[in-house]
């Protein structure tokens, strides 16, 4: 199961990021996260990148197996919030063998941000090698509730 702990730089661009998606100003489609932990209870929240692809939305997690990604499985429901409007939602994860088109997707937007985390793979990567990357990386499609 492949997980990518963030690093102190990350930490305070997510943080900043965080900030000003709460406030309202979304970048590139950015969004904050609430899903009640699954072992806590308390309703946890983080940045994530909302993209769309042929009238659907979705959530891609470049770090894998993120708490965000085990808590949403758990929760079955989750809240994607910009400024003060909030959206509720039920999760439906991808298969694997659907990941693919997705995954370039998320890499042609959001490359310069969290392309270290997919190493090496690139938007225009051989179809081979992104489908074999695809178990690495969860990805949800959301349906409003």
């Amino acid at each position: 199961m492949r997980y990518l702990a963030p690093k102190r730089s990350a930490e305070a661009f997510n943080r900043v990021a965080k900030w000003l998606t709460a406030r309202g100003i979304s970048l590139m489609g950015s969004r904050v996260l609430a899903v009640r932990g699954r072992r806590s209870g308390e309703v946890r929240t983080t940045v994530v990148n909302l993209f769309t692809h042929e009238g659907e939305r979705y959530l891609l997690a470049p770090r894998g197996q993120t708490q965000w990604v085990r808590n949403l499985r758990a929760a079955g429901k989750g809240e994607l919030r910009l400024g003060r409007r909030t959206q509720r939602f039920t999760p439906v994860e991808i298969a694997d063998a659907d990941k693919p088109p997705l995954i370039r997707i998320y890499l042609r937007k959001w490359a310069w941000e969290t392309g270290a985390f997919f190493d090496g793979l690139k938007a225009d990567s051989p179809e081979a090698d992104i489908t074999a990357a695809a178990p690495d990386f969860p990805v949800f499609r959301i349906i409003p509730r």
